[in-house]
């Protein structure tokens, strides 16, 4: 059967509303003009006009974080422990085996900004698409924080997942969960709002945190969930290896095995 791959992750992109301000990601650009005399010293007695068209070549140098883009979180980025007590692994020790894995999507569209989704709206969903989890599905939600990525207000759009939404997937062997939003759990502006009221601590980050009782990654700033069908294709996220780090980029694609 034909394989069609869907992208389901942004490019990494300066002068967009990505993130917020202190984490936006820098690239420098380097052109083929600007790098030929870089090139010719390697080489004692080239000079740059000796290079075809007097070209060097192109680089690009990186001012990120490891959040910047679609990338998935690993449970340190959570909290130095997971699973009650144990050690929290983090990117480079992610089994890759949670990576590749059958893909279920949750419609949380039409839920409003701020609002922190519960066990029963996923119980609700799954019912609707006709979907019972099986352990290593990934969980992707698509929320309207998706279609206002490079907007001002992306990251204040968009619901988030609360932490019994997330233990209900935990449960069930899910291990890799991810989001259209630039944060699983409901946007800060939104959270904060709920602390004023209560002064508890417990709201924030919730979701994230859920990964302190059973460890599991996310897959966040994922693309174009709009498209894709609840159910139907494999989705594969492998993370860029980096040596103890709290995440690692990805890029996110749907796999579907269309018949002729």
């Amino acid at each position: 059967m034909p394989r069609r791959i869907v992208d389901l992750s942004v490019a990494l992109e300066v002068g967009i509303a990505s993130d917020p301000p202190p984490m936006f990601p820098q690239i420098d650009y380097l052109d083929h003009q600007s790098t030929a005399e870089q090139v010719a010293s390697y080489f004692p007695g080239l000079k740059t006009e000796d290079l075809p068209g007097g070209e060097g070549w192109a680089v690009e140098q990186l001012r990120i974080t490891t959040h910047n883009g679609t990338h998935l979180d690993a449970p340190y980025h959570f909290h130095s422990t997971m699973n009650n007590g144990e050690r929290a692994i983090t990117i480079d020790e992610v089994p890759l085996d949670w990576c590749f894995q059958r893909g279920v999507k949750l419609d949380f569209r039409h839920f409003a900004d701020g609002y922190v989704v519960t066990a029963s709206d996923v119980e609700a969903e799954l019912a609707r698409i006709n979907h019972q989890l099986q352990p290593l599905d990934i969980v992707l939600v698509n929320t309207a924080a998706g279609a206002r990525y490079g907007h001002a207000d992306y990251v204040s759009t968009g619901c988030g997942m609360g932490r019994e939404a997330t233990l209900y997937l935990l449960e069930r062997g899910v291990r890799v969960t991810g989001t259209d939003a630039w944060s699983w759990d409901a946007p800060f502006v939104h959270t904060a709002q709920e602390f004023q009221k209560t002064h508890d601590a417990s709201l924030i980050w919730e979701g994230h945190r859920a990964g302190m009782e059973i460890g599991y990654c996310h897959i966040e700033k994922l693309a174009n969930l709009e498209t894709l069908p609840a159910t139907g294709y494999e989705v594969s996220c492998f993370p860029y290896k980096i040596k103890g780090a709290s995440a690692g980029f990805t890029r996110a694609v749907a796999i579907f095995q269309d018949e002729e």
